[in-house]
């Protein structure tokens, strides 16, 4: 379970990982929220492509909010985070792989930065500059959905519309969590023995208790 540090002055990168619907922007925004109960100064940010639930604020799928700042580059908040004490960022995943360095510089400047980002694209490929930051992190915390097929914990964000760009914003109408043995049986592969614990369901409408 991931516990508060004592040394908050001191600079450090946190990253929030994991698939859609794991509850990564709800673990954001609550670390966030108590830096501001501890009467720290915070500022957040999240690629200016992200308008699905609103504009500026980031949104949880539960509908927790916080404001927010749209930054078209990572860069961007280098600059405006200059007198801000914890730095959260969402959807890391959107940005290029110069927000690895801007952590680091920002970091560097002892703030605390809170990084919360897709880890896998909807192919099961690492996402941006997410496995980069996950890297130089002094924590990591991976959060997990369940698989809306068998109920295991979820691998990836499988998308249900026939789109092969990689970046395409979407909720429950063109994702759904799988675990990597039901998200297999979608890419008609033959699947590996599931260990997720659920039960997995197979062709002809039987389902198999692993």
């Amino acid at each position: 379970m991931y516990q508060e540090e004592p040394h908050i002055h001191q600079g450090r990168i946190e990253v929030i990982c994991g698939s859609m619907f794991s509850g990564k922007t709800e673990e954001l925004i609550r670390r966030l929220k108590r830096a501001r109960i501890a009467r720290q100064k915070v500022e957040i940010y999240k690629p200016s492509i992200d308008t699905r639930y609103s504009d500026e604020d980031v949104v949880s799928h539960d509908s927790n909010s916080i404001a927010s700042t749209p930054v078209d580059s990572a860069r961007s908040i280098l600059l405006l985070a200059s007198e801000a004490q914890v730095v959260g960022i969402d959807e890391a995943q959107f940005f290029d792989a110069s927000l690895v360095d801007v952590c680091n510089e920002l970091a560097r400047n002892g703030k605390r930065v809170i990084v919360a980002g897709l880890d896998m694209d909807f192919q099961g490929v690492p996402f941006g500059p997410m496995p980069a930051l996950c890297a130089v992190a002094e924590q990591v915390t991976k959060v997990h959905a369940i698989c809306v097929r068998c109920g295991g914990l979820a691998y990836v964000s499988h998308r249900k519309v026939a789109d092969e760009q990689i970046v395409l914003l979407g909720e429950q109408t063109e994702y759904e969590p799988l675990c990597r043995c039901c998200y297999e049986k979608t890419q008609k592969t033959k699947p590996s023995p599931c260990s997720c614990g659920g039960e997995c369901e197979e062709e002809g409408g039987k389902s198999l208790k692993i």
